[in-house]
């Protein structure tokens, strides 16, 4: 874009956006927060986020917030999404139909803007830089305020001083909900997530078989592939499940590793990552022809037994999908202890 250009673009917008924040409408008035117009802040990794009155045009640069979005109630309130790895969960895809979709990936700095937005939420620390979309200040200059997820206030490839746990997800559903002014929304949409977990805990409580089965979660790539180490949404469904992660030891989401070592630590369970994209051992087909066809990985008894099971990189990566996750995971387990 020319100089010239962007400046008008970004003067512009500045104006916009102050005309936005002191007159949006307001939304429905399930809460005081939405019928007062007053003011809220969250701390949001490192940051304060405020908001002067509830967003009236959000776009969500990643599926995870789009879906939080969506299962509060916020479709409306909506003017993008973008960078979906998987198809829209089910019961969300009426409401996401109303939804515009700006990119299949990464969308352009330019092509947020051209929504007039007046809130930004992230999943990811990447797609707040200029390789993904644009850093947060520059959004900031523009007097749009950010959201990023609090499970990913660093880089992915980070070491992580504590994992991430199921709460991190409850309270950035409920900080979105606040900041939204709906907060009951929140209250009721964790509750609900909350009862999901306990009732899967439920279902394998009685597994006998549980402390002593090990579970490798396999996220990409046949050559040094990435595995789930202790610190992500994996290693969440390993802890509330009562079962061993085969990488627990390792404090980074998504090590890279070496089959030799996956032969050693040989898991009960493989869980396989059904990625949408193309690269080499995304798909659950590639990674379940390369489990049958090389002759060293072959010989896992995970691979042997059939104790296979594939997952979405949704659930694979920290999101209200973990929930879901956790669930199928949890169905794995009770068919695995009767085939004892």
């Amino acid at each position: 874009m020319p100089f010239s250009h962007a400046r008008s673009l970004r003067l512009g917008l500045v104006a916009l956006a102050a005309a936005l924040l002191t007159s949006c409408a307001a939304p429905a008035a399930d809460d005081d927060t939405a019928r007062t117009g007053a003011a809220t802040t969250v701390r949001n990794c490192d940051t304060d986020v405020t908001v002067e009155a509830p967003p009236q045009r959000a776009v969500s640069l990643n599926q995870s917030t789009t879906e939080i979005m969506l299962s509060l109630g916020l479709a409306d309130r909506m003017v993008g999404t973008a960078t979906w790895t998987d198809p829209v969960d089910p019961a969300l895809a009426e409401a996401n139909s109303r939804v515009p979709r700006l990119a299949d990936n990464n969308p352009s700095f330019e092509s947020v803007l051209g929504t007039e937005p007046d809130f930004v939420l992230g999943a990811y620390k990447a797609v707040f830089t200029d390789e993904g979309v644009a850093d947060r200040e520059r959004f900031g200059e523009l007097g749009v305020p950010t959201y990023l997820s609090p499970s990913n206030c660093l880089p992915e490839e980070a070491p992580l001083s504590k994992p991430v746990e199921l709460d991190d997800i409850y309270r950035e559903v409920q900080e979105i909900a606040d900041l939204f002014g709906v907060p009951e929304r929140g209250h009721a949409l964790t509750e609900q997530l909350r009862g999901r977990v306990a009732a899967a805990q439920r279902k394998v409580a009685a597994l006998d078989s549980r402390a002593d089965t090990s579970v490798l979660f396999w996220f990409a790539r046949t050559e040094s592939p990435y595995m789930a180490g202790s610190t992500g949404s994996p290693a969440v469904m390993t802890r509330v499940l009562g079962v061993r992660n085969a990488y627990e030891d390792i404090s980074s989401m998504w090590p890279q590793v070496s089959w030799e070592d996956v032969l050693a630590r040989d898991p009960d369970l493989l869980v396989l990552g059904d990625l949408t994209r193309d690269g080499e051992g995304d798909g659950i087909e590639a990674k379940t022809r390369f489990l049958h066809e090389d002759p060293a990985v072959s010989r896992l008894a995970a691979v042997r037994d059939e104790h296979l099971m594939g997952m979405t990189g949704t659930e694979l990566n920290v999101s209200m999908r973990t929930v879901q996750g956790i669930e199928r995971l949890a169905d794995r387990l009770v068919e695995m202890d009767r085939q004892r």
